[in-house]
Protein backbone atom coordinates (compact mmCIF):
# COMPACT_ATOMS: atom_id res chain seq x y z
CA UNK A 1 0.00 0.00 0.00
CA UNK A 2 2.82 2.09 -0.71
CA UNK A 3 2.86 5.10 -3.26
CA UNK A 4 0.70 5.01 -6.40
CA UNK A 5 1.59 4.43 -9.88
CA UNK A 6 1.17 6.64 -12.69
CA UNK A 7 -1.59 4.77 -13.99
CA UNK A 8 -3.58 4.82 -10.63
CA UNK A 9 -3.29 8.49 -11.33
CA UNK A 10 -4.80 7.99 -14.88
CA UNK A 11 -7.70 6.21 -14.21
CA UNK A 12 -8.52 8.22 -11.23
CA UNK A 13 -8.47 11.00 -13.50
CA UNK A 14 -10.01 9.24 -16.46
CA UNK A 15 -13.50 8.49 -13.69
CA UNK A 16 -13.31 12.13 -12.18
CA UNK A 17 -13.98 13.26 -16.07
CA UNK A 18 -16.44 10.77 -16.92
CA UNK A 19 -18.32 11.67 -13.61
CA UNK A 20 -17.74 15.94 -13.71
CA UNK A 21 -17.71 16.39 -17.38
CA UNK A 22 -14.96 18.78 -19.45
CA UNK A 23 -16.62 21.88 -18.87
CA UNK A 24 -17.84 21.31 -14.85
CA UNK A 25 -14.17 21.07 -12.96
CA UNK A 26 -13.03 24.81 -14.97
CA UNK A 27 -16.18 25.96 -13.70
CA UNK A 28 -15.88 25.03 -10.46
CA UNK A 29 -12.55 26.10 -10.17
CA UNK A 30 -13.86 29.38 -11.38
CA UNK A 31 -16.62 29.18 -8.36
CA UNK A 32 -13.88 28.88 -5.87
CA UNK A 33 -11.41 31.60 -6.98
CA UNK A 34 -14.55 34.22 -7.12
CA UNK A 35 -15.20 33.17 -3.21
CA UNK A 36 -11.27 33.40 -2.79
CA UNK A 37 -11.53 37.16 -4.22
CA UNK A 38 -14.49 37.97 -2.35
CA UNK A 39 -13.19 37.09 0.84
CA UNK A 40 -9.60 38.79 -0.05
CA UNK A 41 -12.43 42.07 -0.83
CA UNK A 42 -14.47 41.75 2.77
CA UNK A 43 -11.25 41.27 4.68
CA UNK A 44 -9.65 44.37 3.26
CA UNK A 45 -13.02 46.49 3.96
CA UNK A 46 -12.66 45.64 6.93
CA UNK A 47 -9.66 48.00 7.31
CA UNK A 48 -10.95 50.68 5.28
CA UNK A 49 -13.59 53.34 6.16
CA UNK A 50 -16.89 54.10 4.08
CA UNK A 51 -14.96 56.53 2.09
CA UNK A 52 -12.23 54.61 1.06
CA UNK A 53 -9.54 55.73 3.65
CA UNK A 54 -7.82 53.53 5.91
CA UNK A 55 -9.39 54.02 9.94
CA UNK A 56 -6.34 54.81 12.07
CA UNK A 57 -4.63 52.22 14.59
CA UNK A 58 -5.31 53.80 17.60
CA UNK A 59 -8.97 54.47 17.08
CA UNK A 60 -10.66 51.62 19.14
CA UNK A 61 -13.75 50.98 21.12
CA UNK A 62 -13.98 50.68 24.85
CA UNK A 63 -16.53 49.26 27.26
CA UNK A 64 -16.74 50.81 30.73
CA UNK A 65 -17.68 48.73 33.52
CA UNK A 66 -20.41 50.22 35.56
CA UNK A 67 -21.33 48.67 38.96
CA UNK A 68 -24.58 47.75 40.57
CA UNK A 69 -24.36 50.64 42.57
CA UNK A 70 -24.99 52.98 39.34
CA UNK A 71 -28.24 51.89 38.40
Amino acid sequence: MGSFSMWHWLIVLAIVLLLFGRGKIPELMGDVAKGIKSFKKGMSDDDTAPDGTPKPADQSKTVDHRGDDHK
